[in-house]
């Protein structure tokens, strides 16, 4: 399938590392130049390599997104590219449990899950309206429609879904071709993710989370995610404003399971 992407330049946070590095190899194995973040070089470097195989411009971006000055920083190295196609990615929970945790712990979980998305939207979407074309896709997650995991990565999630969902429509009324959707994964297993570590330490723990939480009975990989990102970054998403798409096997609960026409 031809997804008329190719010759562009993608924007991937978080790119270089898990779900994030599926992504960005799915959009150079398109054709697509990439450029991606992360806090550590060394998986720049790696990351970068593995692009330019498939005879794309890869570009990684050495930033940290608590840092005060990320902004100015991301501007500033983007600032070469015309950049056609922006993934949300980086996010994360810091490990922050609490329900009752400091006001610092929200704003630390708020900023990266939230409020980063929302800069580079505003950085990005004038330029993407000028060349009438862009593609916004924000990884958010179930935790974002239902109760789980920690209260203030749920929140975070559910803002970053709400979010997409109004920006989607106001888009679709200002510029047709500048689409912005949201894919929410279900639980995947990445090279030193959590669910990983899990596994090696706690086995048990995670075959009761696949048998209470997951009705695939397995976790997911993330070059299962990744494609369904690409794909709607494509032309083939020119209907899809504000689209929310689960990708998580049926993990998730918000849907009701009974029939209430019988």
């Amino acid at each position: 399938m031809e997804l008329g992407i190719a010759g562009k330049y993608a924007l991937v946070t978080g790119g270089a590392n898990g779900i994030g590095a599926s992504i960005t190899e799915s959009f150079a194995k398109e054709g697509v130049n990439v450029l991606f973040t992360s806090r550590d070089q060394n998986s720049l470097d790696q990351m970068c390599e593995q692009v330019r195989q498939y005879g794309v411009k890869g570009h990684g971006i050495l930033i940290d997104f608590l840092a005060a000055d990320w902004l100015s920083k991301l501007e500033e190295a983007i600032s070469p590219y015309d950049i056609d196609i922006l993934v949300n990615n980086a996010g994360h929970n810091f490990n922050i449990y609490d329900p009752y945790c400091p006001i610092e712990d929200w704003r630390k979980v708020m900023g990266l899950n939230f409020e980063v998305a929302v800069q580079i939207c505003n950085l990005l979407i004038p330029q993407m309206k000028k060349r009438d074309w862009g593609r916004i896709v924000n990884i958010t997650s179930c935790a974002g429609l239902e109760n789980s995991g920690p209260v203030t990565y749920g929140v975070s999630k559910a803002a970053l879904t709400a979010y997409t969902r109004t920006m989607g429509r106001i888009l679709a009324t200002e510029a047709k071709n500048v689409v912005m959707s949201a894919i929410f994964p279900g639980v995947v297993v990445t090279k030193g993710g959590h669910w990983e570590k899990v596994l090696e330490t706690n086995p048990q723990h995670a075959a009761t989370y696949l048998k209470e939480r997951c009705p695939l009975g397995r976790f997911g990989e993330a070059n299962e995610i990744s494609p369904v990102v690409v794909f709607y970054c494509s032309d083939f998403a020119s209907f899809s404003h504000g689209a929310i798409i689960p990708v998580d096997a049926g993990q998730s609960k918000h849907y009701m399971y009974f029939n209430y026409m019988e």
